[in-house]
């Protein structure tokens, strides 16, 4: 068992996820880790765990998406863990810093939303992704630059999402809940 894969387990195993449907996801996420050791891995074919971010500026009030190339819609940063992450965390830094271009993220380190959606990553496989998503904050007056990964980049007003059929359907509710985290979160 990697590094990772025990991160996942004492991280999920000790989060007390807000009163909705994630806790039946956080106990559907530790039933998976227990059930494959590879669950972390993105070669596990049934499915596996990601780690993303929601990325705010530093006043909290926008959101940096990405334009997906796979779903043509605006999402947030993140994608699969790999082989040198040790902790979930560090896996949607290490994601949130390579698609955004911007150093100097601050992270909060415990989950901020669990979500499971299916999609064909690049084995060309259908599978699911057991998303883990953090909160990330940008250094004040960040600009970001668009990785090979992405279509776009752009900074959303927090207000906006929930009337732009461009954005996941799923990412309003998700801002939301970032602005929504203890203001030590922000640095």
């Amino acid at each position: 068992m990697t590094a990772l894969h025990r991160d996942a387990e004492r991280l999920l195993a000790s989060w007390r996820p807000p009163p909705d449907d994630q806790e039946s996801l956080r106990q559907a996420f530790l039933s998976y880790l227990a059930a494959r050791p590879d669950a972390c891995r993105r070669s596990c074919e049934p499915g596996h765990l990601t780690a993303s971010m929601a990325l705010l500026d530093a006043a909290g009030s926008r959101i940096l998406l990405t334009l997906h190339p796979r779903i043509g819609q605006w999402v947030q940063l993140g994608g699969h863990c790999e082989d040198g992450d040790a902790t979930l965390a560090g896996a949607a830094l290490r994601e949130g810093t390579e698609e955004s271009g911007i150093d100097g993220i601050t992270i909060d380190p415990r989950p901020l939303h669990l979500a499971v959606h299916p999609i064909t990553c690049s084995l060309g496989v259908p599978t699911r992704h057991l998303d883990v998503r953090f909160v990330g904050i940008a250094p004040p007056h960040a600009v970001p630059r668009r990785c090979a990964e992405s279509l776009d980049l752009r900074w959303w007003p927090i207000g906006s999402l929930a009337t732009e059929p461009a954005v996941a359907p799923d990412i309003a509710a998700l801002a939301e809940l970032a602005t929504a985290s203890p203001p030590a979160v922000r640095g």
